[in-house]
């Protein structure tokens, strides 16, 4: 016999996020949400109160990047909603996991421009995977099991649920929870697409597997390997793959696109197939589309149907878990040398070398990063913010395995490292967390730095402090003759004050002897730190693909000293 459940809105969706195994919540509150905060410190569920809503989407991200379940974030009504946007979008291009659930103007008060009010389902409509505007506190047992259900199902992404205070306040009558939500199973590609795949793999003779953030987010490290064993290929990824194969690893042949390894950019015009493992061929990885692998037959695996034949057609398109697609792909693939191929990569490899300079000077760019990597160890997680300072990051970084390289990749966010930090740093207690970031960066989103310190987190903030938008300037300086429009910051904040003043450590390495042995001390000292690396604004970082060309025509540092 079942027993009547009586609830308010507000703990049905506090109750729910216990079900579904959240533990940790982020976000401000406001008079639109204030009954569901009071229903939630009822809870063993703690909140992270952030200092901006954006931060605390980005927090949830952290969490849910780390953790590979979705995570939760909250946000009041109008203007609080309005500040979270940014990191949903940034969340269904990344496709990450997120529930985000906003206050609402009571129903009574929807469409009168009261106090507060946006339509947050309308806005996010196009940049959430699946929103809806809760109408009665008797649909939110259903709604919340629905959008956990939905965020973690097929290619992952951001819900919104809208809900109006008085549906918060209101108080309902029900028989019984719906069962926690579970992702939904995807189907295996048909046996005949299968077949096709394996047919084109096994004539090819220079094939190449190209991989993406979709096969790093299911695991399919191992897959991927014995693959591109039984091929003889290599194997080259995306930003967002970083870690799928370690980075000593014998198929690895590194990152692609416009800041990849030269080698890997040129190894895809001589393929003549390409297989795509969850990944979308997006500009940055791909440059000239028309001219990427052009000679190729893809090979296309994803999770997402909508990705097949959007930005390149496939000749076999296989739909689902790329893990599970590759363990049945393989068996069909029959197992050869291809040594012409083998000599090709090897000559490609010393006629594009890739040397980061001065790797071991932690005053240098790459050193700073390199020798901090090593102090942090191997399962370190790092996020790190966009620009310069990410593609350093992602150059010399050594990631061992996935979900240790935290970056925004689709949207491109400032101010992403240092609330993703965070939130990774909740997500996974004990485990040493570095924020890579350039001072612009961490100035969109250095309000954090207060949650950072009240939470006690043990973040470690690698700042690049170049006075300028690093990766802006070295566009200007190539593509608009040296014109450096808004780029250049004529106030510069003094970093060990500023940390000082959020209670934070901070070490300046401009001004160390011992620059190795104060970043040791920094990183191996207890609670959040700044560690701050005085850097050259005319330091780029080579290659660069222009926008606009092909893979292989990347500006190197020699091209760009000869033009200066």
């Amino acid at each position: 016999m079942s027993t009547t459940i009586r609830m308010t809105g507000a703990r049905i969706i506090a109750a729910s996020l216990l079900r579904h195994g959240i533990a940790t919540v982020t976000g401000i509150p406001g008079g639109a949400n204030l009954p569901l905060f009071d229903a939630i410190a009822e809870t063993p569920v703690r909140i992270v109160l952030a200092r901006h809503e954006q931060g605390a989407g980005f927090i949830s991200q952290g969490m849910a990047r780390v953790s590979g379940r979705p995570q939760v974030c909250l946000a009041t009504s109008g203007p609080g909603a309005m500040n979270l946007l940014t990191a949903i979008a940034d969340a269904k291009a990344d496709s990450v996991p997120l529930v985000c659930i906003t206050g609402q103007v009571p129903r009574g008060l929807i469409g009168t421009d009261a106090f507060q009010e946006v339509d947050v389902y309308g806005l996010t409509i196009p940049i959430a995977k699946h929103n809806v505007l809760v109408r009665r506190a008797s649909d939110l047992p259903r709604v919340m099991a629905e959008a956990f259900a939905i965020a973690a199902s097929g290619r992952p992404g951001p819900v919104v649920i809208d809900v109006p205070r008085d549906v918060q306040t209101e108080e309902t009558a029900f028989d019984g929870w719906p069962e926690p939500a579970r992702p939904e199973v995807q189907s295996a590609p048909h046996p005949a697409e299968l077949a096709r795949a394996a047919a084109l793999l096994a004539r090819a003779e220079r094939p190449v597997l190209y991989c993406g953030g979709g096969a790093a987010r299911c695991g399919a490290g191992p897959a991927v390997a014995a693959l591109a064993e039984a091929l003889d290929a290599p194997v080259v990824t995306t930003l967002m793959a970083l870690g799928l194969l370690p980075p000593d690893h014998p198929r690895n042949a590194g990152m692609i696109g416009m800041h990849g390894r030269p080698a890997a950019n040129h190894l895809l015009l001589d393929c003549d197939l390409l297989v795509a493992v969850g990944a979308r061929f997006d500009d940055r990885a791909t440059g000239d589309a028309k001219r990427f692998c052009p000679d190729a037959a893809v090979v296309h695996i994803d999770i997402d149907p909508a990705e097949h034949h959007k930005n390149r057609s496939a000749h076999v398109a296989l739909a689902g878990d790329a893990g599970r697609v590759l363990e049945a792909l393989s068996p069909l693939v029959p197992a050869r040398p291809r040594p012409a191929w083998s000599v090709r990569r090897a000559a490609l490899e010393r006629e594009h070398p890739f040397v980061l300079p001065e790797t071991a000077d932690p005053k240098s760019p790459y050193g700073f990063l390199a020798v901090a990597a090593e102090l942090l160890g191997p399962d370190a997680i790092v996020a790190t913010d966009v620009g310069q300072n990410q593609m350093r990051a992602a150059q010399v970084w050594p990631c061992r395995r996935p979900g240790r390289f935290l970056t925004s990749g689709g949207l491109g966010t400032m101010g992403f490292g240092l609330p993703a930090a965070i939130g990774a740093a909740l997500a996974d207690p004990g485990t040493p967390v570095a924020c890579v970031t350039g001072d612009g960066g961490l100035l969109m989103n250095v309000q954090e730095l207060a949650t950072a310190v009240e939470c006690g987190l043990p973040v470690k903030i690698l700042l690049m402090d170049n006075g300028v938008l690093g990766l802006v300037r070295q566009q200007q300086a190539f593509f608009v003759g040296g014109r450096y429009t808004a780029s250049t910051f004529a106030a510069r904040p003094d970093f060990p004050g500023l940390a000082a003043a959020f209670g934070l450590a901070c070490v300046d390495l401009g001004a160390c002897r011992d620059a190795r042995g104060a970043l040791a001390a920094a990183l191996a000292a207890p609670g959040p730190a700044l560690v701050r690396l005085p850097v050259d604004p005319d330091a780029h970082v080579y290659p660069m693909v222009p926008p606009g060309a092909a893979n292989h025509e990347m500006i190197l540092e020699e091209r760009h000293a000869h033009a200066k």
